[in-house]
């Protein structure tokens, strides 16, 4: 009988005796109220000091009360607020890795660690050193890494703390011989045309099965949220080009049927720090005053439902109901664990494993 598979989806022949371990990089939320404090003071490290002076310090000091903040917004605010996030990263893990087995086999496997909690990126690159120093009885491990921040925009800012965590590492075993030929990385892909016609294909699909109360398509407004950002950072771009960027690319292919739309920045506003404009609440009441009678919010800055595009949607949507309580308001999610997604992730993944797979180690000098 002839298989059906197509060669692409075939799985290939092993390469040399060589393994790729896929690493799946995100912000990862807390399980446990306990864990707000340290969790903030790792997002204090990598992210707030890149545009606001803090002495090291301070790091402690801070960690604790925006954890104390996080407390009373989740637990008291929220009724106990726990996030889906770290539960959906691990469902994009098992399907991006069931893609990627269905090409190259057990010759990839995939990863997944987070930047401010449990399992942290350095645990996880850890972990992948000693297996690949100390592969299984007759077996075979890592000689690759493929960094692969599943973030979609802000890859320049905070798609980098990726490669910063994983340096830690391979600084902290530098006087050892580390057994990979190749790191590679993906950057975002808030540019890439399936994972826009995905986004557009979404948003189609839902606002054909809400109820708009026979509004016509000129009075239905639409807010495509990306998490916002400072302008300046230290030597980074802050990730508002490629939001941007993605909210044009989207926006053109649905201007002609829904011409109500409008970026909207989910921001953490700070004193003196000027940050993405418009926001929200802002998006909504120019789309509003422009004749919406409807208004839909669908996050686009993320691939992964998270607090920022629940919770802050929500207050969002609280305040603008009581402000212009005859509109309508609806939240979409991400594209969380839509298979269509982990077959387009995988696609992006494929060209830099058959690199590695077909590749020479790389010589490095100290």
């Amino acid at each position: 009988m002839i298989s059906q598979e197509s060669p692409a989806t075939q799985p290939v022949e092993p390469h040399n005796n060589k393994r790729v371990a896929v690493l799946l990089a995100g912000y990862g939320e807390v399980e446990s109220y306990h864990d707000l404090s340290s969790y903030n003071q790792a997002a204090t490290k990598y992210i707030a000091s890149q545009f606001v002076s803090i002495p090291k310090w301070l790091y402690p000091a801070a960690g604790w009360f925006l954890g104390l903040l996080d407390w009373y917004d989740f637990g008291v605010k929220h009724h106990h607020f726990m996030s889906p996030e770290n539960e959906m990263f691990e469902k994009q893990r098992i399907g991006i890795e069931q893609q990627l087995q269905k090409r190259w086999g057990s010759e990839v496997e995939v990863f997944k660690g987070f930047y401010f909690c449990k399992p942290f990126v350095q645990e996880v690159v850890t972990e992948i050193i000693e297996r690949a120093s100390a592969p299984p009885k007759g077996g075979r491990d890592f000689q690759n890494l493929l960094v692969f921040p599943l973030l979609v925009v802000d890859s320049a800012f905070t798609g980098k703390i990726a490669i910063e965590q994983v340096n830690e590492v391979i600084t902290a075993n530098e006087s050892e011989d580390l057994p990979f030929d190749a790191i590679r990385y993906i950057p975002a892909f808030a540019t890439e045309p399936a994972y826009i016609d995905l986004l557009v294909r979404q948003i189609k699909e839902s606002l054909n099965q809400l109820s708009t109360s026979g509004c016509f398509e000129s009075q239905i407004g639409i807010i495509l949220t990306v998490h916002g950002g400072p302008e300046k950072a230290n030597g980074l771009l802050t990730g508002v080009i490629d939001g941007q960027a993605l909210f044009d690319r989207v926006q053109a292919q649905l201007q002609h049927q829904y011409p109500l739309i409008s970026i909207g920045w989910i921001n953490h506003d700070m004193p003196f720090i000027k940050w993405s404009q418009p926001n929200l609440e802002q998006a909504a009441k120019s789309l509003i005053g422009s004749g919406a009678q409807t208004i839909v919010f669908k996050p686009l800055g993320w691939v992964t439902e998270n607090y920022e595009t629940i919770l802050d949607v929500d207050d969002a949507i609280e305040s603008l109901q009581r402000q212009y309580p005859t509109v309508t308001y609806t939240r979409l999610e991400c594209v969380n664990d839509d298979p269509e997604f982990f077959s387009i992730a995988a696609a992006w993944a494929n060209p830099q494993i058959e690199a590695m797979l077909s590749g020479s180690k790389i010589a490095t000098w100290k």
